[in-house]
């Protein structure tokens, strides 16, 4: 368990107030590029949640990521309070930087009600992820030639069910199925496991669009990048318990490919839905 790496992401989605409907949040490393897109996601999700009402709780988001966050500098979180109604609460946020908009997020809010329920089963041939290697385990042998950043402590621990070697260039199937969770104990604020969900949501969906092409990113010759970003969250779960990660890309064309995700815990029920389309363009 890397527990502490799980409280410094705690850390990272805990805003600073700035003023009135203002946050402000940083980056954990200013050594990379770019500012993870899951990082502005989940970070935006904490600023919309801290002006709605505690018994309404996010049904949905979506999201387009507009310019790559700078690292070095600190993200300005705007939310516009768009509605509030009798069941449904409206959010918009805006995240700034160097005085101009990076991401953009919509997010509604809803009161609990009960209501019909159905949902598609989770798939049955799906080994248990205590029998699967952790994510240190399977990168181990390309670490060095990959950099730090996969054998530094991660908060996030992924399971690759689908798996090939990072130096693997074969045509595989349009699917790619992820075991993941907070490595480490999140408090029991529902709240912070939805944005932990959704940070962890943007690590492996878009890798998922390369499969059937033989493509991988970590050897280069692909520019890839997250462009939009959509969930729904169907039923309360936790995101420091397993949960299945089910991805498939239905499409890829003109440099665009899309990928869905459904996500299962571990007793098989259907706790959310991801939809992204991201730039895959051959470099």
């Amino acid at each position: 368990m890397q527990q502490q790496a799980v409280d410094d992401l705690i850390a990272l989605l805990d805003l600073e107030v700035i003023e009135v409907n203002i946050f402000r949040g940083v980056s954990p490393d200013v050594s990379v590029q770019r500012v993870f897109g899951g990082q502005v996601a989940g970070q935006s999700l904490v600023a919309a949640a801290r002006t709605v009402d505690e018994d309404r709780h996010i049904h949905s988001l979506h999201a387009y990521f507009l310019r790559p966050g700078d690292p070095s500098v600190p993200l300005l979180y705007q939310v516009d309070r768009i509605r509030d109604g009798r069941s449904f609460t409206t959010r918009r946020v805006v995240a700034i930087q160097h005085g101009r908009p990076i991401f953009n997020m919509s997010a509604s809010f809803h009161v609990s009600e009960g209501g019909l329920s159905h949902q598609l089963p989770m798939p049955e041939d799906v080994p248990d992820p205590d029998d699967i290697p952790s994510f240190s385990e399977r990168f181990a042998p390309w670490a060095e030639k990959l950099g730090d950043i996969y054998s530094r402590p991660r908060p996030i621990d992924t399971r690759y069910v689908d798996w090939s070697p990072p130096t693997q260039h074969e045509k595989k199937s349009p699917t790619n199925r992820v075991w993941l969770r907070a490595d480490g104990k999140l408090p029991d604020d529902p709240v912070l496991h939805t944005c932990v969900l959704t940070y962890a949501s943007d690590m492996t969906l878009l890798d998922t669009t390369l499969r059937p092409h033989g493509v991988n990113n970590l050897a280069g010759g692909v520019q890839m990048a997250s462009l939009d970003h959509a969930m729904w969250f169907h039923r309360p779960f936790r995101a420091d318990e397993w949960l299945l990660y089910d991805q498939d890309t239905p499409s890829a064309s003109g440099a665009l490919g899309l990928a869905r995700g459904l996500v299962y815990n571990r007793s098989g029920d259907l706790v959310c839905s991801v939809v992204q389309e991201g730039l895959i363009r051959p470099a």
